[in-house]
């Protein structure tokens, strides 16, 4: 391979400064890869901007990466199908009926709890919890800043500790692009590691229980209990309508086996497939084919049980099933970018190079610690967790192996700080959603749940200097 040296650190900074300037995270990818590419064409962009469409479609080449960006697609279908169904109503509905929310804890315990159950995809998870949980958290008088905080903080940290859902084949993709390969067990391994995710689901479980609370957060919940204003004066909130949502179809009982029975599917089947594919092992299994069967016989069971029911004829399902890929196109589209980039990377040595630099200048002690600090300025300034682990794993995987560093907590740093640094973004997707799912304002959503995102970083970063020593 071709080492490029300082030249190969330029596609990945450049795509990191225009999205953290323009906010465009598709164009700012789209430039890293042709600058990439121009650089290695002797610096002839028309042979760059060839090269850089040949990288996008060469991303299909990988049969896992082209089954990641599939499923990706193809859990819209699963959303939709859900919603036009009547099955998530229902089970809101179901939810909502048992009569076990009694208290302001047992609230926010609900809401805990329906994050939890709801693993597949960080959105829905979001938007099921905070139908469910807004009208009891409004009886209980519970701010609605309360509740988008913990319909935040049990989405994207919850999911990226579950390899069995989106978030775990994305990153299961991403690891075997970098030529790791036994990915599912080094992701296995990393989450052990994962400290941001473990403290900030722990934090909300320990606010819910105890009652007690920081800075604006604590402003809010006095504000609803003396003034029972659920919003502060003057506040913009984004109402859960806004959201891109199917209504149920006009005239069908809502039933909430709709949505239990293809997305208990979907779960059930992932390990299934881990072990068929794995021989007999779960961990050697493929995550790529395990998440594209598992949608695909989610979707199955949906339309069969749909038709069975009379709730849907063939053509509804296929436009249902069409309007819920076309809804996550923007998803795949990102994933296309991502692969391509990294792809881009590897073929200047990127990760090799700046491994090296590393060794040669930091104590290897301190480098997860800075991983997590640069994925989390990352993720915080372009509101991606998923575009900030396609720009940090290629860099920092060659640092295992190079540096001699453990496996599971430099890709657990990667990870955590994309997490964190996406939880408390304002222009990440999940925290905009959670502010929709809540009917919150935005801006005071943002400000009462920085304390908690801080507080559980700083807690991180010296558990990662701990441990980068120790290990």
């Amino acid at each position: 391979m071709d080492s490029y040296g300082w030249l190969s650190i330029l596609p990945p900074l450049l795509a990191i400064f225009l999205a953290i300037k323009t906010k465009h995270v598709y164009l700012s990818l789209t430039l890293g890869i042709w600058l990439g590419w121009t650089i290695m064409n002797n610096w002839n962009p028309l042979t760059g901007a060839i090269q850089t469409v040949d990288a996008l479609v060469g991303v299909f080449a990988n049969a896992d990466s082209t089954r990641v960006i599939l499923f990706s697609a193809m859990i819209g279908a699963i959303i939709t199908f859900t919603q036009y169904s009547g099955g998530m109503k229902g089970f809101i509905n179901w939810v909502v009926g048992r009569g076990l929310v009694k208290t302001r804890k047992s609230a926010g315990l609900l809401a805990l709890f329906l994050g939890f159950i709801i693993f597949i995809e960080a959105n829905i998870c979001v938007l099921v919890s905070g139908a469910v949980s807004r009208p009891i958290f409004d009886k209980m008088r519970i701010s609605r800043e309360k509740l988008a905080y913990i319909l935040d903080s049990t989405s994207a940290p919850k999911c990226i500790i579950i390899p069995l859902n989106a978030w775990g084949a994305y990153v299961l993709s991403l690891l075997a692009a970098q030529g790791i390969k036994d990915p599912v067990r080094v992701f296995v391994m990393s989450i052990p590691f994962n400290f941001y995710a473990f403290l900030a689901i722990i934090l909300v479980l320990a606010v819910i229980l105890s009652g007690k609370d920081i800075g604006p957060m604590k402003k809010a919940e006095k504000r609803v209990l003396e003034e029972g204003k659920l919003l502060r004066d003057g506040a913009e909130p984004l109402i859960s309508d806004d959201v891109v949502m199917m209504a149920e179809k006009p005239g069908v009982p809502p039933r909430a086996i709709n949505m239990i029975l293809p997305v208990a599917t979907m779960v059930l089947m992932m390990p299934i497939v881990l072990i068929i594919t794995g021989k007999g092992n779960l961990m050697d299994g493929s995550g790529s084919l395990s998440v594209l069967w598992s949608v695909i016989c989610g979707l199955t069971v949906g339309a069969i049980a749909y038709r069975a029911q009379k709730i849907m004829t063939g053509r509804e399902i296929t436009n249902v099933f069409m309007k819920g890929v076309s809804g996550l196109m923007p998803l795949a589209s990102l994933m296309i970018l991502a692969y391509a980039i990294g792809n881009t990377c590897d073929a200047l040595g990127t990760g090799p190079f700046v491994a090296q630099v590393a060794k040669s200048t930091l104590n290897p002690g301190v480098i997860p610690a800075i991983l997590f600090l640069v994925s989390s300025f990352i993720a915080f300034s372009t509101g991606t967790s998923w575009g900030t682990f396609a720009i940090m794993i290629p860099i920092a995987v060659p640092m295992i192996s190079i540096i001699g560093l453990h496996p599971g907590i430099v890709i657990a740093a990667v990870l955590g700080g994309g997490v964190f640094g996406d939880h408390c973004s304002p222009i990440s997707d999940t925290t905009i959603i959670s502010s929709m799912a809540a009917a919150t304002d935005h801006v005071d959503h943002v400000r009462t749940q920085i304390p908690y995102a801080f507080s559980a970083a700083g807690v991180t970063i010296v558990l990662f200097l701990i441990f980068g020593f120790i290990l």
